[in-house]
């Protein structure tokens, strides 16, 4: 399914077209399910909770954005493009994002602060992002 908006972006390289694997897509989509369980086993470090709970809801988006033909290189694009794939408001997947700045401190710099109210939001979003692309799957 051609999306205008994203069309734009495979004009200027942020995305590239594909066309829909849909066993890929579900096998991407069992693993952020994975993830998420992963991210609310409290024996795990917060740490590891934290990069469960966004790679899952990572996997979710980017499942979203392959099933209507497109992939990205770039983790935020990703979760940008949901406005389009899912009709998700901008302050919705700019949570995501938020994560994702946390994501990259955490990788990049070894700094990483979140608090369990930050996991708990963010295992929210990502079983919201997984229903809602569970769905779109059928």
């Amino acid at each position: 399914m051609s999306l205008p908006a994203l069309d734009n972006l495979v004009r200027i390289g942020q995305l590239k077209a594909e066309p829909r694997n849909v066993a890929e897509a579900r096998r991407i989509l069992a693993m952020a399910r994975t993830r998420l369980e992963d991210a609310r086993l409290v024996n795990l470090s917060i740490e590891g909770r934290f990069t469960s709970a966004y790679n899952a809801a990572h996997a979710a988006a980017l499942v979203a954005l392959r099933w209507h033909g497109y992939r990205s290189e770039n983790r935020y694009t990703v979760f940008q493009c949901l406005t389009h794939t899912l009709n998700w408001p901008a302050p919705r997947w700019r949570m995501l994002d938020a994560s994702h700045q946390k994501r990259n401190l955490a990788e990049y710099e070894g700094f990483l602060e979140v608090d369990e109210s930050a996991i708990t939001e963010l295992c929210d979003l990502a079983d919201s992002l997984i229903a809602e692309v569970s769905k779109m799957l059928g």
